[in-house]
């Protein structure tokens, strides 16, 4: 029985469905709708549907309108690509049930659109639809306008600004309260107008922006300047006068935003700005007492409103009093200061010690001659004050022994400077005058006075331009002179020293110059091995020449060698020079181990030990000839001699006596056998003659040693 329900349900619904398709052609008519609401709320850069459902026709044509230009038309259930216009392309796409999707819609896509539904035979089916597209809010900024705003003005305006989005409520709010249009205030659509603004208006004021898809408050304060208002002028503590030394403040203060600015005026001084409005005087003096006149000035606006206040100060004189002298009158008088400013009344000033009844206030010299008794005597300035007494001394006195500095360098042109200086002691101070010789120096090409006349600047391209010369400096107060002569020496040094580190790798030199020596550079010399460094080899052979491996200025009296091997010995000096001329070379400091015989020694020696041995066998054939050749001319008969060289033997005779040999020792040896016979004369070996001539005495006038 049940299956048979089935049967008759399935059938059933068969049969209507058969129905259905039959008579759809004559019975029907198109239908469209939307679905949901006609009225379709999407977000800038989504996608957003118009959504419809037809009945009615199978296959209709639909077309989409904006306003009435169509955008799409397509036949449902057709394969072929839906017409869209040109604008649209990319935006809009149709769906299956002929509803429209807008991709990544934008806000000018919002709008009124229509769908139509056309069928032949059937009337058209149209539904309507509101699309509204809105962005996220995106930067809202708020702006007044003008910029300043003054109490009384006629308006100000409050807008906003946005780089995106869009709106769909907006609210304004002045502190907390929404603000509508009255006479105070014009709310419009993206501004308000706040009408004849005053100081009440300050405060903070909001806008509120809304659409289905973005809030945002944004804010904005905003300031009514106003003022100055009435000021009032005072000083505090109040008193009547007040005492030199004294602190008080001058208070300036009156209504107004911003803060007014006082600007104090005294006499004719326009004093520094105060923000606050109060003026302190620390310390007042009595300079500091008049009238004085407080401007109030807002800065914003530029208003203005002033007021006047007298003070009124009495001063005590300054604590710091001073004295001084100093010479006049071409440096023949003396000339006592003093000055101990300030004081109402100002003080009385006099020097009593100097026996002259003479006064003065505030600031007082007295001039006086110069005398012997001045010379280190101490003289007292006594001020008088009714409020107060002071006094201070000074002491003049002359010149002492001074020595000369002396400097040199090298300037631009290549030309020595030798700066000289000669300052003394004394009080007042001493005025240097300059002399070559017998002549005074002047400013010239190759000298130079400096204005305080202490230093002498002298230039030449050669040294001996200097030490030709000598200099006297002569320093001279009304008390008195002192005078120095300086003769200036060529390059030297003195006082040449040598210090080594531990390792022995490292040598500070230090030399010293004497005072009046012209010196611009020195040359570090040394005599020995190489210095060391990574890349090289050392050798065994020293250089036997000093060679040149610093050079420093002639303010230099130090350097440092370094990278030196202990294991060998090292000469250094120092040369000393002023341009292109040397000077004598220092003494010469020697660091290393002690030294023995160096291997040029050495091989002298082995060098010389056969040429010795080879002389000393010359030297005995030498002897024994002359022992043969003495022996046979005993031997022979002697030739006589003639009157010339008697008188010689005879004058010879006279200047060196003859003496007798005694003591077994044998007689000069026959220089008759010796004689060698050349044109009637007689010759003698030289070599013989030589080797024998300090005992030897030739007793034939006619024989010739050659």
């Amino acid at each position: 029985m049940l299956r048979l329900d089935g049967s008759w349900r399935w059938s059933s619904v068969l049969v209507l469905i058969f129905l259905h398709f039959s008579l759809q052609g004559a019975h029907c008519s198109l239908n469209i709708s939307p679905v949901g609401s006609s009225r379709v709320i999407g977000r800038a850069g989504s996608n957003v549907t118009l959504a419809v459902t037809f009945s009615g026709a199978t296959d209709p044509v639909v077309t989409w309108f904006r306003g009435s230009l169509p955008v799409l038309t397509w036949t449902v259930g057709s394969s072929e690509t839906a017409d869209v216009a040109a604008d649209y392309r990319g935006v809009l796409t149709i769906q299956d049930d002929g509803s429209l999707t807008f991709v990544n819609v934008a806000v000018d896509h919002g709008g009124n659109y229509s769908v139509e539904l056309t069928k032949s035979g059937l009337a058209k089916a149209v539904a309507l639809f509101t699309l509204a597209v809105f962005e996220i809010f995106q930067n809202v900024d708020l702006k007044v306008q003008p910029d300043l705003i003054k109490e009384g003005s006629d308006r100000f305006t409050l807008q906003y600004s946005m780089s995106q989005g869009v709106v769909q409520d907006h609210v304004w709010f002045f502190k907390g309260s929404a603000l509508e249009t009255t006479s105070h205030y014009t709310v419009e659509q993206r501004s308000v107008v706040i009408h004849q603004p005053n100081r009440s208006d300050t405060g903070r004021y909001t806008l509120l922006l809304t659409n289905p898809f973005s809030r945002v408050e944004t804010h904005i304060n905003v300031t009514v300047l106003y003022g100055p208002d009435e000021p009032t002028l005072e000083a505090r503590p109040p008193q009547p006068f007040y005492v030199s030394g004294d602190s008080l403040s001058l208070v300036c203060s009156a209504g107004g935003f911003p803060r007014p600015t006082a600007q104090w005026i005294f006499g004719d001084q326009t004093l520094p700005t105060s923000h606050d409005g109060v003026l302190n005087r620390t310390n007042v003096q009595i300079s500091q007492g008049g009238v004085y006149t407080c401007t109030l000035v807002n800065d914003e606006t530029g208003a203005k409103r002033q007021k006047t206040l007298t003070l009124n100060v009495y001063e005590k004189p300054s604590a710091n009093m001073t004295c001084s002298v100093q010479s006049v009158n071409d440096n023949t008088q003396l000339q006592y200061h003093c000055q101990w400013p300030g004081g109402a009344p100002q003080a009385e000033l006099s020097f009593p010690a100097l026996g002259v009844s003479i006064s003065g206030v505030d600031d007082f010299s007295l001039t006086v001659s110069s005398s012997e008794d001045l010379d280190g005597r101490v003289v007292t300035c006594m001020a008088v004050h009714p409020l107060q007494n002071n006094q201070c001394n000074i002491t003049a006195m002359s010149p002492v022994q001074f020595l000369p500095a002396l400097r040199t360098t090298v300037d631009s042109e290549g030309r020595i400077v030798v700066l000289v200086q000669c300052v003394s002691d004394a009080r007042p101070e001493a005025l240097v005058s300059w002399s070559r010789g017998s002549d005074d120096v002047a400013n010239g090409t190759n000298y130079q006075i400096s204005n305080s006349t202490t230093w002498l600047q002298i230039r030449g391209y050669n040294v001996s331009d200097f030490v030709q010369e000598k200099y006297t400096c002569t320093c001279r107060n009304p008390l008195g002179s002192q005078s120095r002569e300086i003769q200036l020496q060529g390059p030297a040094v003195s006082d040449f020293s040598l210090f080594s580190n531990p390792e022995g790798t490292i040598v500070t030199l230090t030399w010293e110059v004497p005072p009046t020596s012209v010196v611009t550079g020195f040359d570090v010399q040394m005599k020995g091995p190489d210095l060391l460094s990574p890349s090289s080899v050392q050798t065994q052979r020293a250089p036997v020449q000093y060679r040149t491996i610093q050079q420093r200025p002639g303010s230099a009296r130090k350097t440092d060698v370094s990278v030196l091997d202990p294991k060998r010995t090292y000469r250094f000096r120092v040369v000393p020079r002023a341009r292109t001329t040397e000077g004598e070379p220092s003494e010469v400091q020697r660091i290393g181990p002690g030294e023995g015989l160096s291997g040029p020694a050495i091989a002298g020696i082995a060098a010389g030990i056969p040429c010795s041995l080879l002389f000393l066998f010359l030297l005995a054939g030498l002897v024994y000839l002359c022992i043969y050749f003495y022996n046979n001319r005993n031997r022979q008969a002697r030739y006589p001699v003639s009157r010339a060289v008697e008188k010689t033997v005879a004058v010879q005779s006279e200047v060196t006596p003859h003496h007798l040999l005694s003591g077994g020792l044998k007689s000069p040896p026959d220089y008759n056998r010796l004689r060698i016979p050349l044109n009637g004369q007689w010759l003698c070996p030289r070599l013989s003659l030589h080797l024998l001539s300090e005992w030897l005495r030739p007793s034939d006038p006619s024989l010739i040693c050659l």
